[in-house]
């Protein structure tokens, strides 16, 4: 048994899931790095014991966490909204979403062959070959669409063949497996590549931290906070920029109109008794734009300041 995973060295840690791979655990180690959670994580361990707070980080799939966190084996889970829906009811009925981290963000669609003329849309699937990873939801999905279409059968089975492909899903319809998949898009730009269109949204999804509904005796509910409160911070830095500028006082409200802030711009005199500094948090996305209308209403020696970390 490894080190790392003898009982005494998981007492008293909060246990905190992090997806082991894919489109996620980039994203998952940045997050971390911001919260100041420190570890090192060793050669093909999925434990490691952070240094600097009493938390082991356990690198599971992500479409293993939302079970994981639903039973209480662990605290804390990172995963995708997609990967708890498809874990069921009795899994997500279980997890309450504690907070929305805004990467990760993805459809899960129906897509068809762009030059098929007997497939336009969900209903022209029904009783045809659909290939997916996600097959606890697709098959919820056409099950509601059999019954739309008067062609719902006894017993809830369904009419159409939902395959369980585990990777690769986009190559099925080519191969010709299926008639149609149901499967996650980003840009679209792979399904372009395969020959395939929408013709149908299932869901969409983006990575949350995500906990026990009911806590368990062990539960470090301060903790918790304390790690939710820093992940909340460093994903409102990702977002939001400082800008600082002067402005003649004449001028103040519209600038203020222009950088209201978040809750509330901070307004100071400056020597010049008509002139104001200002500071307000603005949108990263709409720095140009913003500095460009305080331009035309005559601010001056405007700045913009990344921002590490915050707590907002």
């Amino acid at each position: 048994m490894s080190q790392l995973l003898r009982p005494e060295n998981l007492q008293n840690r909060l246990l905190f899931a992090i997806p082991k791979k894919g489109r996620l655990y980039e994203t998952c180690l940045t997050l971390l790095n911001g919260a100041d959670i420190q570890f090192k994580r060793a050669h093909r361990l999925d434990v490691a014991l952070v240094t600097n707070l009493p938390i082991a980080l356990v690198f599971l799939p992500a479409a293993d966490i939302p079970r994981f966190v639903a039973n209480g084996n662990v605290d804390l889970g990172i995963t995708g909204q997609d990967m708890v829906k498809e874990s069921g009811p009795a899994v997500s009925d279980a997890i309450t979403e504690a907070l929305a981290l805004g990467f990760g963000k993805c459809k899960l669609q129906v897509q068809v062959p762009e030059n098929s003329e007997s497939i336009q849309s969900v209903h022209d699937l029904v009783g045809k070959n659909v290939a997916t990873s996600f097959d606890h939801i697709a098959g919820e999905y056409f099950r509601k669409i059999e019954a739309e279409a008067g062609k719902a059968l006894p017993n809830g089975q369904l009419a159409t063949k939902i395959q369980y492909l585990n990777g690769s899903v986009e190559a099925a319809c080519a191969l010709g497996l299926a008639d149609g998949i149901v499967d996650l898009v980003e840009s679209g730009e792979t399904m372009r590549a395969c020959g395939l269109k929408p013709i149908s949204t299932l869901l969409s999804s983006e990575a949350v931290l995500i906990r026990p509904t009911q806590p368990h005796e062990r539960t470090n509910t301060e903790l918790i906070n304390l790690i939710t409160a820093r992940i909340r911070g460093v994903i409102a830095a990702s977002k939001y920029v400082l800008c600082q500028y002067n402005i003649q006082k004449h001028n103040l409200a519209k600038a203020l109109e222009i950088t209201p802030g978040r809750r509330a711009a901070t307004v100071s005199p400056l020597e010049e008794s008509d002139w104001n500094a200002v500071s307000s948090m603005v949108s990263r996305s709409e720095v140009a734009t913003i500095m460009d209308k305080l331009e035309s209403v005559g601010a001056s020696d405007i700045l913009i300041l990344s921002i590490n970390n915050c707590r907002v």
